[in-house]
């Protein structure tokens, strides 16, 4: 069974945490370190950012961390050599969360089969439209047990979500809004009536959300209505600030208990 519906499986598992950082960021060699390091901490599953010159979803905290991953000389191959022997001490789910452009450069079947060589469990990519995933690359996913995880949004329209639900396997990320990623203290009545409202639908797919979740208010709010949630704004701030993952995580971890 893939590791992430392993993780999704395991009833004694709840208000789960998935972070988010960008590859070759603040180092080009800090990536396997900083897995390690959330692995042991406590962390529940791990999206890894393929750097891009133009994340369009991505606000100004992880466009900057990008930037700097690229000019340290970060690249999808190189990446994926970085990553190569890290099944042989992590355990928990990873994800790859990248844009089309440099997936399709390096070869979605290839994509894949790296993917599969270096244990990775399911790939995010934003800007990959639901018809073209259906019509031309759940084919291929599938033949190599990569989940495609898709993102809905609250203009999302129920008659998508559910469909995304029923063609999608592993879990669905909830953006909580139209919006760029970062952090806010809490969220709106509006956020809210989307998280309730996505809820109530009864999918067969866990739900996590994301973009917003800095603290303990955010983080409770997300676990009331989903699976659990995803931090990726507030933890590449930390590193930065503290170039240090030990550090980073432990304040991360900190911030949803104030």
């Amino acid at each position: 069974m893939n590791r992430i519906n392993k993780l999704f499986n395991d009833r004694a598992k709840k208000d789960l945490l998935s972070v988010y950082f960008c590859a070759g960021y603040p180092t080009l060699n800090s990536t396997v370190e900083i897995i390690t390091e959330l692995e042991r901490q406590g962390i529940d599953m791990i999206e890894v950012g393929i750097p891009f010159s133009d994340p369009m979803a991505d606000g100004p905290v992880i466009q900057n961390a990008a930037t700097q991953a690229l000019r340290n000389g970060m690249t999808l191959r190189l990446l994926f050599q970085q990553l190569r022997d890290v099944r042989h001490h992590i355990h928990l789910p990873l994800v790859l969360m990248g844009y089309l452009n440099p997936i399709m450069q390096y070869g979605f079947e290839n994509f894949c089969r790296s993917c599969v060589e270096c244990g990775i469990d399911g790939v995010i990519i934003p800007d990959l439209p639901y018809r073209d995933y259906m019509e031309h690359y759940r084919i291929i996913s599938e033949r190599y047990n990569i989940k495609v995880i898709m993102l809905i949004t609250p203009e999302t329209s129920e008659e998508r979500i559910r469909l995304i639900d029923e063609h999608t396997d592993g879990f669905i990320y909830m953006v909580s809004s139209a919006a760029t990623t970062g952090t806010q203290k809490d969220f709106n009545k509006e956020k809210l009536d989307y998280f309730q409202r996505t809820q109530s639908m009864n999918l067969q797919n866990p739900r996590m959300i994301g973009f917003g979740i800095s603290n303990k208010q955010t983080f409770q709010s997300a676990c009331k209505y989903a699976a659990g949630a995803i931090i990726g704004s507030k933890f590449v701030t930390l590193l930065g600030e503290e170039g240090n993952p030990e550090k980073a995580v432990s304040k991360l971890l900190e911030a949803l208990k104030e």
